[in-house]
């Protein structure tokens, strides 16, 4: 990737694209090549950086006409990365997760510390990170909620040394590289910026003789799985957390929490709008003018009686109470919305032309209709 490449190319948009079109394919790429998904993959960290760098440009307001206009050639001496990746990160830190170990570290390790706020504690270094899982559901589970096995990968205390990162009898020496700061100080142009020291990781101290099985991290990358509640009535983009189960603290620091984002599939025949429901149904010319009493079937497959009123008009919602989705964590529930489709017929047999002949004589209908004001029509 040593050859820079069109903005627009590396995010997969057009250049007509709008500010959401670009945010949402940012968004796509960046958990796609997030390093936490995809430990020591080189070659994913520069996608990474590739697509913040784009999103950078083509999100901002002065920048990309300037890109558009000049190329990279007009983008030289606007200030660099500084600001220009804190504001990818204030735009995005909530994709994976906020705090210790989220999106604010990764530009701190790619990108050095100093942008967009202040270098980490050395107290927070400990802090496990927040994780964030994404996790596609059905429209009906989402509805009625469910139960999931996700299967995720996180730091766990070290057995060996119990999360001390030492082996026994080992002790801390002051770190020659920081020497005692936890900090490092480097010039980037104009600016002189403040980093963790990646020796200690901003502890200021080594381990002398570091575990032999987590070489001094105090923490292991483990497999799990996890079997999750779904509650009832959960909307598309609804996060769920579950505290300290993201990644374990190092050498006892807390461990992080689990944020589970939900993505709901849509259905063929049911739409959402907060808790009510909407589908449609079809009937025929004669139910809609003398009425009926329909069977349908529900999100949940059972059949309920629909009373078609006599007059029922093309489009004309109809309610039924209560069988909507439920409240979260509550016993009330939205409404269905049913919209009726007069299905007017394509071919008609001889007996049904002749009644329809017979109506159309006693209708008496004008053939000069007066317009209709639009406002009088429901949209």
């Amino acid at each position: 990737m040593a050859n820079k490449r069109d903005y627009y190319e590396v995010l997969g948009i057009d250049k007509s694209a709008d500010k959401d079109t670009i945010k949402k394919a940012y968004r796509k790429l960046a958990i796609k090549y997030h390093p936490d998904r995809n430990p020591g993959d080189k070659d994913a960290e520069e996608h990474f950086k590739e697509a913040t760098e784009a999103y950078e440009v083509l999100s901002d307001d002065q920048k990309r006409p300037i890109y558009d206009q000049y190329g990279f050639a007009g983008l030289e001496g606007m200030g660099g990365g500084n600001q220009g990746y804190s504001h990818a990160f204030h735009d995005f830190s909530d994709i994976f997760g906020s705090g210790d170990g989220g999106f604010s570290d990764i530009f701190e390790n790619l990108f050095g510390g100093g942008f967009g706020g202040s270098s980490r504690s050395r107290r927070d270094t400990n802090e496990g990170a927040t994780l964030r899982y994404d996790l596609e559901i059905d429209f009906k589970d989402a509805v009625y909620g469910c139960k999931k096995d996700i299967h995720f990968r996180h730091n766990e205390t070290c057995p060996k040394c119990h999360g001390s990162g030492g082996e026994a009898g080992s002790n801390l020496k002051t770190c020659s590289t920081c020497r005692g700061t936890g900090q490092i100080r480097r010039n980037a142009g104009f600016f002189a910026v403040q980093q963790t020291c990646p020796t200690c990781q901003g502890e200021g101290t080594i381990i002398d003789h570091p575990c032999s099985e987590c070489h001094g991290s105090g923490v292991q990358p483990k497999e799990k799985v996890m079997t999750i509640s779904i509650p009832a009535g959960v909307d598309d983009g609804k996060r769920i957390s579950i505290p300290h189960q993201g990644d374990a603290g190092k050498k006892g620091g807390a461990s992080g929490d689990l944020i589970i984002v939900i993505h709901v599939r849509e259905d063929k025949f049911f739409e959402r709008d907060g808790y009510n429901l909407y589908c449609a149904v079809p009937i025929s010319i004669s139910q809609a003018a003398l009425g009926a009493d329909i069977s349908i079937t529900t999100l949940d497959n059972r059949r309920i009686t629909l009373k078609i009123p006599a007059g029922t008009t093309q489009g004309k919602l109809l309610r039924i109470k209560e069988e909507g989705v439920p409240y979260v964590n509550s016993s009330r529930k939205g409404d269905l919305f049913i919209k009726v489709v007069v299905q007017l017929p394509t071919k008609l047999s001889r007996q049904q032309i002749a009644v329809m002949q017979e109506y159309a004589k006693l209708e008496n209908a004008t053939t000069s209709p007066s317009l209709i004001p639009l406002a009088s029509l429901s949209r």
